[in-house]
């Protein structure tokens, strides 16, 4: 049997032996502090003896159960064994003082909760205290007080945010730089597969797989962390392992408190894998790290020693099957602090109305045996090597089709169908599950609803569509802001949405799917939505727009991207500084994407991401002026035409404007712009392609268009680092160098610009 509440592993966890006189040891130890540490045993092997012996005795508590078998007198005949041999071999004062008071607390009687918060601080502090007298090294300060947990009154519901963190060493020393990062990236997937499986118990408590897939993933963690030699995180990941331990078994329901303290637990880790990380890059190489560990193990001893209480009736009648699940609170009101909160579950309902799920599996054991780690800069060189094939082959087709040699052509062509397919294969082995960074945002639904006091749920679909890993680490931020924007400023309170005859949980549904050569992430939520009257009125409230500037639905919408503008009416820790927005169209447009917003008053907005499938190629139209060639990203072409006659004017103080569809856009001279001789001055003559970021456009003049093709982006080097209009380069197929024009730099050059371009 494993008990309720189990041994805690590291020596700064305060713990208050309550009902116990502790002042001789702390005294002693305190003195001992002071004074130059008592002389080392010479005997090696009997150090590793009294080891042994803690370890029998760390193992006869772990297997203690206060309500169950009791383990007493094997424990209390360890102890004694273990005093005799100390008390053998002159040990310093606080190790004495320490072991009496062990064998004060195994004849006070019957092990009890109480029994075990005392040993759970005693047995790690002896561990450490035996290895400082061993090495002649201060003996660590007495764990003189203890948790409210450890009195008879019981423990407190809610974590103590009192406790101080702990300053934790992040790469001890020796520490193998290789296998620390393995030992974070492996903690990535853990602590992913932990957030996803804690969140979906939150609503179905009584899922024993989940349950028992979430158990592996921190016992596997503790067994990696031990393998480290990562002590702190071994305890904490100890303690969790055995609130979960307790629900498996079924001790105890994982009600709100259990949930929230397991997630607390799962960022410590996240917060030290990160740090290690940042550590091993040569950034801030010792830095203690704080962690709320403390807080954290007194919050799981709380949670076990509280009484359990039934889930909600909304849970426990909440069916198996369906697109989502959500606990309910009461309407218009925030929920209580132990009530469940409004949880975000996952599932992926595919267009064929195949079954769904209440959560996507996790990751099983066997999930990666056919799986190999590579390192990344490897990767990266093969796609580039395969990239420079590509080209080769390009240059060798094109220098060959002066020539008649049919077989010539018949290998050529092999050689073309080779290389098109190690492209593709080199590209995929880039490419892995927008999953990941989907899955991520149902934390922070969850904790952004219970601040906010709303229920909101999230729908997540087209998990498994695939992206450039580059753009999944981008993409992060942006969706971020984009989601607490939606949780703050579009999903109404309960009380308001059944005002407005909707259910008092709001839903923001996040989806990512394949459509023209392109990535699309739709963001919708069902909130209030947008309201052009009123956004445009903030915009000239805050100076964006002149009162008299008249703007279409879709140019007032997009005024929330503008640096600054913000439709909160009060600032609040989620939002309301006007910062964010912004940041996520730049972000977009970074990765050479953009987004689109779609919104009606009453009934929701929809954001719409698209974005290239890599970074590494895109898909470009390639236009000439003059003798250059130029790459313009598909993805930022509404359409080109050759205009008439009467399409062009030039208008006093804003240039040459092409009417495009009853529109009329600023036209840009590339040439010009450029300072290429262009071989068509009249734009009649010419071609116009319009190019679009947000909802401004600009027509650009080129001489002619010479097709659409897939090109390697190369990188211009620091020598252009400063110039805006160049995205990059790449090698077109007759070998000459077309570079990648930036088309959002284009279309918002200023007008002063545009003028002196005409």
């Amino acid at each position: 049997m494993v008990p309720a509440a189990k041994r805690v592993f590291f020596r700064s966890y305060d713990v208050r032996m309550a009902g116990v006189d502790n002042s001789s040891v702390a005294a002693s130890s305190a003195r001992h502090a002071l004074s130059p540490m008592a002389p080392a045993m010479a005997d090696t092997p009997a150090f590793d003896h009294l080891r042994s012996l803690l370890q029998r005795c760390a193992l006869e508590l772990a297997f203690v159960d206060p309500e169950g078998d009791d383990r007493r007198r094997q424990l209390q005949d360890l102890i004694a064994e273990l005093a005799d041999d100390i008390s053998a071999t002159s040990p310093p004062p606080p190790v004495q003082a320490a072991m009496e008071q062990a064998a004060e607390w195994i004849a006070a009687g019957p092990i009890n909760q109480q029994q075990l918060a005392r040993f759970s601080a005693w047995e790690p502090w002896m561990a450490e205290a035996i290895t400082a007298w061993e090495r002649g090294f201060t003996l660590p300060a007495w764990p003189a007080e203890t948790i409210e947990a450890a009195s008879p009154a019981g423990m407190p519901s809610q974590p103590s945010q009192s406790l101080p963190d702990e300053n934790v060493t992040v790469l001890p020393a020796g520490t193998d730089a290789e296998f620390m990062r393995l030992f974070c990236v492996e903690a990535e997937e853990l602590l992913q597969d932990i957030e996803q499986g804690v969140l979906t118990l939150e609503t179905s408590p009584s899922d024993s797989d989940t349950l028992a897939t979430v158990f592996r993933a921190f016992h596997t963690f503790k067994g990696n962390a031990g393998a480290m030699k990562l002590v702190t995180l071994q305890a904490v990941a100890h303690e969790l392992e055995s609130l979960l331990d307790a629900a498996r078994r079924g001790k105890r329901l994982l009600d709100r408190n259990a949930i929230d303290t397991v997630l607390a637990g799962a960022d410590i880790f996240s917060r030290y894998a990160a740090e290690a990380v940042h550590q091993l890059d040569g950034n801030d190489v010792g830095r203690p790290l704080p962690l709320a560990i403390p807080a954290v193990i007194a919050s799981v001893h709380a949670v076990l020693a509280s009484p359990s209480k039934p889930p909600p009736a909304e849970v426990a009648a909440a069916p198996a099957t369906g697109p989502t699940a959500t606990v309910p609170s009461k309407a218009g009101t925030p929920p209580a602090p132990d009530a469940g909160i409004p949880a975000s579950s996952t599932a992926a309902t595919s267009a064929a109305g195949s079954k769904s799920s209440s959560t996507p599996p996790l990751r099983s054991a066997s999930s990666s045996a056919a799986s190999v780690r590579v390192d990344t800069r490897k990767l990266d060189g093969l796609v580039d090597l395969v990239g420079e094939l590509v080209i080769a082959e390009s240059m060798v087709a094109q220098a060959s089709l002066t020539s008649a040699d049919e077989h010539l052509a018949r290998l050529l062509g092999h050689l073309r169908g080779i290389t098109r397919d190690l492209q593709r294969t080199a590209m995929s082995m880039r490419m892995v599950p927008i999953r990941g960074a989907f899955q991520k945002m149902t934390r922070l639904v969850r904790d952004t609803a219970h601040e906010l006091g709303k229920d909101i749920r999230l729908e997540l679909k087209g998990e498994e569509t695939e992206l450039d890993r580059t753009v999944i680490e981008e993409i992060g931020d942006p969706l971020v802001h984009m989601i607490r924007n939606a949780a703050d400023h579009g999903i109404e309170l309960p009380d308001e949405r059944k005002a407005a005859g909707k259910p008092a949980a709001g839903t923001i549904r996040l989806e990512a799917f394949h459509e023209g050569g392109f990535v699309v992430i739709r963001l919708r939520d069902d909130g209030r939505g947008l309201d052009p009257a009123k956004l445009r009125a903030k915009a000239i409230e805050r100076g964006l727009i002149t009162a008299d500037a008249q703007l279409t639905a879709r140019e007032a919408f997009d005024m929330i991207f503008a640096p600054g503008f913000s439709t909160a009416s009060r600032v609040t820790d989620l939002s309301g500084r006007g910062v964010g927005m912004d940041v996520v169209r730049r972000n977009i447009e970074r990765l050479r994407g953009k987004v689109e917003i779609d919104s009606e008053p009453g009934s929701g907005t929809s954001f719409t991401i698209f974005m290239p499938l890599t970074l590494a190629i895109i898909e470009g139209l390639i236009v000439g002026v003059g003798e250059q060639r130029f790459v313009i990203p598909t993805l930022s072409v509404r359409e080109s035409f050759r205009p008439q006659s009467d399409h062009v004017t030039t208008v006093q103080g804003r240039g040459e404007l092409v009417d495009v569809r009853g529109r009329l856009v600023p036209l840009l001279r590339l040439g010009d712009h450029l300072g290429v001789a262009a071989g068509i001055r009249d734009p009649h003559r010419g071609i116009v392609v319009v190019v679009e970021a947000g909802h401004e456009r600009r027509c650009l003049l080129v001489d002619e268009l010479l097709g659409k093709q897939e090109v390697v982006i190369k990188s211009l080097g620091e020598t252009f680092v400063s110039q805006k209009v160049f995205a990059g380069a790449a090698i077109l197929g007759d070998g000459r160098v077309g570079l990648i024009l930036d088309a959002t730099a284009l279309v918002r050059l200023s007008r002063r610009n545009t003028e002196t371009a005409a």
